[in-house]
């Protein structure tokens, strides 16, 4: 869902991202050169890292899964939010838009910095908040972000040409039974998947055992993972390149958890985490998990089969 307010008039604007999500979007649509501010986590496309970046994480850089959790819990209890805010630089940037979240604490800046922080600006300023549950809440994220920027004519052939890729895979998975699968957001403590990534799965041509569409992700016990009896478990750690993941699974030891399931580990930083255009590269890759017969299997800097 998108929360917004009235729209923009302006014909040339100033934009800044306060999520990596949001940043793909605007590129997507071809506005690069009116986004004048992005957070510390946007690195895609590559253009993106020369432009100025206001925000900044107060986590552990090298820290553990573990060490990670139990930080960001301690400042969610606190009150306080794992990202700062240069608020004194957001305002000599002047923007006339700035995209944000109130979705998940864990994902950005928190929507009250955010708040304050714009309230400083001028009145004019619009403040948008983006809220996708689901794939097509994202599309419906790129045609409001289209038209706030009164570039609503770009979103249709962007939104079709993601569609057409979707509807490709439908195709190709359709002669088979969807695959039993669990999702894990994160390995230790166990989280399962929630939002909008259950949804992917079933478009990919599986069925998600543990996660639940529109709702957030949750801890779950290791025999949750057990019981269920998934053929394929797929890590997609919240933030986590493959590389990291890769280290954090072996840390765990998930393969015994995960039984006798097919164990596969992804980018989730690059993909699943993030609820822009790239979820449709998300639904592809797990269809050549999910599917490899069917749909080409994804490359291994993007995912890993460990058995």
């Amino acid at each position: 869902m998108t929360k917004r307010e009235p729209q923009v008039t302006k014909r040339e604007l100033r934009i800044v991202s306060l999520l990596p999500s949001a940043t793909e979007i605007v590129y997507a649509l071809g506005l690069e050169d009116e986004l004048v501010a992005v957070t510390h986590e946007c690195d895609y496309p590559a253009a993106v890292r020369g432009k100025p970046v206001i925000t900044s994480s107060v986590l552990p850089g090298n820290g553990s899964s573990a060490q990670i959790d139990r930080h960001i819990r301690r400042l969610v209890h606190q009150g306080s939010s794992i990202y700062a805010l240069d608020a004194q630089r957001l305002e000599s940037l002047r923007p006339d838009l700035v995209l944000t979240q109130e979705l998940c604490d864990v994902c950005a800046v928190s929507y009250p910095i955010v708040e304050r922080a714009v309230r400083r600006l001028d009145a004019a300023t619009q403040l948008v908040s983006l809220e996708p549950e689901s794939l097509d809440d994202v599309y419906q994220n790129i045609t409001t972000v289209a038209e706030l920027t009164n570039r609503a004519d770009r979103a249709p052939a962007l939104l079709d040409r993601l569609a057409d890729r979707i509807r490709l895979v439908q195709q190709r998975v359709s002669t088979r039974p969807p695959r039993r699968t669990v999702c894990l957001e994160w390995v230790d403590p166990l989280y399962n998947c929630g939002h909008w990534t259950p949804g992917l799965v079933t478009l990919a041509g599986g069925e998600e055992l543990l996660g639940t569409p529109g709702r957030e992700a949750r801890p779950i016990d290791p025999t949750d993972l057990m019981e269920a009896r998934p053929e394929v478990v797929v890590v997609m750690a919240c933030g986590f390149g493959l590389e990291r993941s890769l280290r954090e699974v072996e840390r765990v030891d998930l393969p015994r958890v995960a039984g006798g399931a097919e164990l596969w580990v992804v980018d989730g930083n690059a993909y699943f985490s993030r609820p822009g255009p790239r979820l449709v590269d998300s639904v592809e890759i797990l269809a050549g998990i999910l599917h490899p017969d069917l749909v080409d299997s994804p490359p291994p800097g993007v995912a890993r089969r460990l058995r």
